[in-house]
C-alpha cells in the first residue's frame, strides 16, 4: 500500500512537470493583459486571453519551455499614458523590455527595480518626465539602454559606472542637469550619448574618445583667467591704427574670416543635402544602404524626425503579428532580391532574426490620401493565394511596402535558375499548384473594389511558392498610384498585353494575357523574351502560336516535364487554355473565375498519380505526338 502511494505521488508530480512545462506563464500573460488593459495602444494586437503568449502573441518571446516571458518589443504601437504598477514589473524573468516610439508618460517605474534580468531598455520618443532612477546598480545585466528624446531631468547617478557589462547608453535631447557622470572605469562601453542636456563641463578626458556629437549640446565650463596683468602701456608710444570701413583693421580681417566660413559652410550643407537626396532616390541600398549610423552620419532617429513630420510611421494592418518600426528598417541588414517594374525588393533581417520583405517603390505619381486609399484596399486582401501587405510606409522621399518573406522563391527563380546540372527540377505537380493557386489569387484581387481591381504586373518573378508549394501572387495593385507606364523593355514586355503596350493601361482582361504567358512559362520552361544560341531574339507567345501552327506541339514542352508518364493529355489541355488567355482581343480571352474552374477540372481528371514515376528513355522516345489535340 505505502508503494503504491508513492508511485501515484511520483506520477502526480510528473505530470504536473509535464503540464506546467508546456503551459502558458500564466502569471505573466495576467500581468501583461492587465498592462494592455490601460495603456491601450491604437494599434490592434492580437492578445487575448484564449491565444497562446508564447506562440502567437505579437511582441512577445518566451524562454525554451515557454514558462516565462522574456522579452516585449512593442514599438511605435501607439501605448498611451503611464505604465500601470504591478504590471510589467511582474516578468521577473525579462531581459528584454522595448516600449520605444510611443507615447507613454509619467515619471521612470519606480518598481522596474524587480526585472532584476534585464539587460536590453528601450524606452526612447516617448513623453518620460522627472528623475533617473536613482540607482541604476539593481540592474546588474544591463548591456543596453536608451532612455533619450524624453523630458527626464535631474542628474545623472554615477552609479552608472558600476554596470559592469553595460556596452550602450543614450540619454540624449532630455533636460538633465549637474556633472557628467565618471564611466571611465566601464571598459565594455562603446557608444554613449548625452548630447543636447544641461550638464555641466569640462568633457572630460575618457568622454573625448567618442565622437563629438556624443556630447555635443552640453555647457563647456571655461576655465579661469589667469592672465598677468601688465603695466599700462605709454600712450605716447602706441601706433596709430589703420581703418577700414570705420572699423578697426583687426576687426574688419575677423569679419572678412567669418564671411567665408559661413560662405563654405552654406556651400557644403547645399552639396550634402543634394547628395543625400540623391543617394535616397537612386542608391541600391534600403534608405541609403543602413549605413548612415555606421558611417557616422545622422541617426535613424534624427534622418526620420529631420526628413519626416513626426506621424509618418509604418502603417501596419490589422491582424498583422510583426512588432517593428521605422527604426527597426533603418538598422536591419539588407539583402536585395530583385529589381522590378515599380522598384526594388530586399530582404531585411531584423534584429530579433523576423525576416521580412521591404519593396521600396520608385516613380509613385499619386499624393500621400490616394496612396494610403490604395493601399488600405490592397491591405484588405485576405487571400491564402495572395501575397499579404503587412504594412506601409508614406513620405516625400520614401515609400516602402512590407510583405512576409517566402523562403521557397519565386516561380522565375525555380523555373530559369540554375540550370545546370544539380538543378531540381520542378514537377509537374507542382506546376499544376502554382498555376491553380496563382489564378485562385488573380481571381480573387479581380472581385475587390466592386470588382474593379487590376493586378497590372503579373510575371513569374511576382508569383511565389508558400510552404504547402502553391502558388502566391504578390505586387498586386500598383498600377493605380505610379506613373505612366516607361516604353516596355525586354524583361516586362514579354507579359503585356498588346494593348497595354499602344495604350499604357491596364485592365483585368491584360491581366489575364499576362497569367497567359506565365502558364507558357511553366508548359515550356522558356522565359517570355530570350535568346537562342544564335542570338535570334524570341517572343515566348509567337514562338508557341508557330510550333502549334507546324503541328509540332509536342516541342513545346519542357524536355523536363518529358520524363512523368501519364501527363501529355493534361499538358495538352493546359496549352489550350493558355494559347485561349493570349489571344489578341480582349473580349475573346476568358475570366480569371473562369480560368480556375477549366484548370480544377484538368487536375480533377488526372489518371496518374500524384507522384508519376519517371519514363524510361526508349518510352519517352516512342511517345506519340499529341499535335492532333490542338
Amino acid at each position: 500500500m505505502e508503494a503504491w502511494r508513492i508511485c501515484l505521488c511520483i506520477f502526480f508530480s510528473l505530470g504536473l512537470l509535464f503540464h506546467g512545462g508546456n503551459a502558458d506563464p500564466v502569471q505573466d500573460k495576467r500581468a501583461l493583459l492587465e498592462f494592455l488593459s490601460i495603456m491601450r495602444p491604437t494599434r490592434s494586437l492580437n492578445w487575448n486571453e484564449s491565444s497562446s503568449v508564447c506562440k502567437t502573441w505579437t511582441g512577445v518571446t518566451c524562454n525554451q519551455d515557454g514558462s516565462r516571458v522574456i522579452a516585449v518589443r512593442l514599438p511605435g504601437v501607439g501605448l498611451n499614458g503611464q505604465i500601470p504598477p504591478n504590471t510589467i514589473s511582474r516578468l521577473s524573468a525579462l531581459r528584454v523590455l522595448s516600449l520605444r516610439s510611443n507615447r507613454i508618460s509619467g515619471q521612470f517605474p519606480a518598481d522596474f527595480v524587480e526585472l532584476k534580468d534585464l539587460a536590453f531598455l528601450y524606452l526612447q520618443y516617448n513623453d518620460f518626465s522627472g528623475p533617473l532612477p536613482s540607482d541604476f546598480s539593481v540592474w546588474k545585466n544591463l548591456t543596453s539602454v536608451n532612455l533619450s528624446n524624453n523630458g527626464f531631468n535631474g542628474t545623472v547617478s554615477d552609479s552608472l559606472s558600476r554596470l559592469t557589462r553595460l556596452q550602450s547608453l543614450s540619454l540624449a535631447n532630455n533636460s538633465l542637469s549637474g556633472d557628467i557622470p565618471d564611466l571611465s572605469v566601464l571598459s565594455t562601453l562603446q557608444h554613449i550619448d548625452l548630447s543636447n542636456n544641461n550638464l555641466n563641463g569640462p568633457i572630460p578626458n575618457w568622454l573625448q574618445r567618442f565622437p563629438s556629437s556624443s556630447y555635443e549640446g552640453i555647457r563647456v565650463i571655461p576655465p579661469r583667467d589667469l592672465s598677468i596683468s601688465q603695466p599700462p602701456r605709454d600712450p605716447t608710444r602706441q601706433k596709430p591704427k589703420a581703418h577700414f570701413l570705420g572699423l578697426s583693421k583687426t576687426l574688419f580681417l575677423l569679419l572678412v574670416i567669418a564671411v567665408c566660413i559661413v560662405a563654405v559652410s552654406a556651400l557644403a550643407f547645399v552639396l550634402a543635402v543634394c547628395y543625400l537626396r540623391r543617394k535616397l532616390r537612386h542608391g541600391d541600398g534600403m534608405i541609403s544602404d543602413n549605413k548612415l549610423q555606421k558611417k557616422g552620419g545622422m541617426s535613424p532617429e534624427k534622418f526620420v524626425s529631420r526628413m519626416e513630420d513626426a506621424n509618418n510611421r509604418l502603417s501596419f494592418f490589422e491582424g498583422c503579428n510583426y512588432s517593428f518600426d521605422l527604426e527597426d528598417l533603418l538598422r536591419a541588414s539588407a539583402e536585395v532580391l530583385g529589381k522590378g517594374t515599380f522598384g526594388t525588393t530586399y530582404k531585411a533581417v531584423l534584429e530579433d532574426a523576423t525576416s521580412v520583405a521591404v519593396k521600396r517603390l520608385k516613380d509613385v505619381a499619386a499624393g500621400k490620401r490616394d496612396f494610403e486609399q490604395q493601399m488600405e484596399i490592397i491591405g484588405g486582401i485576405k487571400h491564402e493565394n495572395v501575397v499579404e501587405l503587412k504594412a506601409y510606409y508614406y513620405s516625400k522621399d520614401e515609400k516602402l511596402m512590407v510583405y512576409d518573406y517566402f523562403s521557397l522563391g519565386s516561380v522565375a527563380s525555380l523555373l530559369h535558375g540554375n540550370r545546370g546540372e544539380n538543378r531540381i527540377p520542378l514537377d509537374w505537380e507542382t506546376r499544376m499548384k502554382i498555376a491553380i493557386g496563382a489564378a485562385k489569387g488573380i481571381s480573387r484581387i479581380h472581385e475587390e473594389n466592386n470588382g474593379k481591381l487590376v493586378h497590372g504586373n503579373i510575371k513569374s518573378s511576382n508569383i511565389f511558392l508558400n510552404s504547402e508549394r502553391n502558388g502566391c501572387v504578390s505586387d498586386l495593385g500598383l498600377t493605380a498610384v505610379m506613373s505612366p507606364l516607361a516604353p516596355p523593355i525586354s524583361r516586362q514586355a514579354g507579359y503585356r498585353a498588346p494593348e497595354v503596350t499602344d495604350t499604357r493601361k491596364s485592365s483585368q482582361l491584360s491581366d489575364v494575357y499576362s497569367f497567359g504567358v506565365v502558364l507558357l512559362e511553366l508548359l515550356t520552361g522558356k522565359s517570355p523574351i530570350h535568346t537562342t544560341a544564335g542570338d535570334e531574339i524570341i517572343h515566348l507567345v509567337r514562338w508557341v502560336h508557330s510550333v502549334v501552327r507546324e503541328e509540332w506541339t509536342a516541342e513545346v514542352f519542357d524536355i523536363e516535364l518529358l520524363r512523368y508518364t501519364n501527363i501529355e493529355e493534361e499538358m495538352v489541355e493546359m496549352l489550350q487554355i493558355a494559347m485561349s488567355c493570349v489571344v489578341k482581343a480582349p473580349d475573346q480571352r476568358p475570366r480569371m473565375s473562369d480560368l480556375v474552374r477549366l484548370m480544377e477540372n484538368v487536375g480533377n481528371r488526372r489518371a496518374a498519380s500524384l507522384e508519376p514515376k519517371p519514363k524510361s528513355e526508349n518510352e519517352a522516345s516512342e511517345t506519340s505526338t499529341p499535335s492532333e489535340q490542338i
